[in-house]
């Protein structure tokens, strides 16, 4: 089995992503095949799709879609993982998708409080302080990739919180 650190030298192609609609989503629609940064790729399309769903549905509808795009996305990953041989190869960024949009949805209003969001949620899911990394080296399959980035969002969520409390 290979480790997603190993994922860097295999790469998914146009033919992977329209292959099966499974791959169409944890590829991101194809940001997943960026070959620089494809989770910060993915991440950048959670904004459009964000801002293009969440009016259309209420709080309530919103996070039930979040949470069976959660669902979803541990199985539709998976497969794509082991199509790839990978299991959190890179160019999977369903999970950054749904997370950041999330996380989207607790930032406080105005987009330089959702370009920070941005910046929080990045850094987070690429340091991976614990126990984001040890759920991220630990948990595998499509669940462990969909977990990792949940944490991530929740340190997002935190951090905007308490700097929002800095803020009279």
């Amino acid at each position: 089995m290979t480790t997603s650190r190993e994922s860097f030298y295999l790469k998914p192609d146009w033919r992977l992503l329209f292959s099966h609609p499974a791959h169409f989503f944890s590829l991101g629609f194809g940001s997943g095949l960026m070959p620089k940064g494809p989770g910060t790729a993915g991440t950048l399309v959670a904004f459009p799709l964000y801002w293009l769903l969440a009016p259309l549905m209420n709080d309530y509808l919103f996070l039930l879609f979040l949470v069976l795009a959660f669902i979803v996305g541990i199985s539709i990953c998976d497969k794509t993982g082991r199509a790839l041989g990978v299991p959190d190869h890179g160019g999977i960024v369903w999970d950054e998708i749904v997370a950041f949009m999330l996380v989207l949805f607790f930032t406080p209003a105005g987009i330089y409080w959702q370009i920070l969001a941005f910046v929080l949620f990045r850094f987070f899911d690429i340091v991976k302080p614990q126990p984001i990394k040890y759920f991220d080296q630990n948990m595998h399959g499509g669940l462990g990739v969909m977990f990792d980035d949940l944490l991530a969002a929740g340190y997002a969520l935190f951090c905007l919180a308490f700097i929002k409390s800095l803020i009279p």
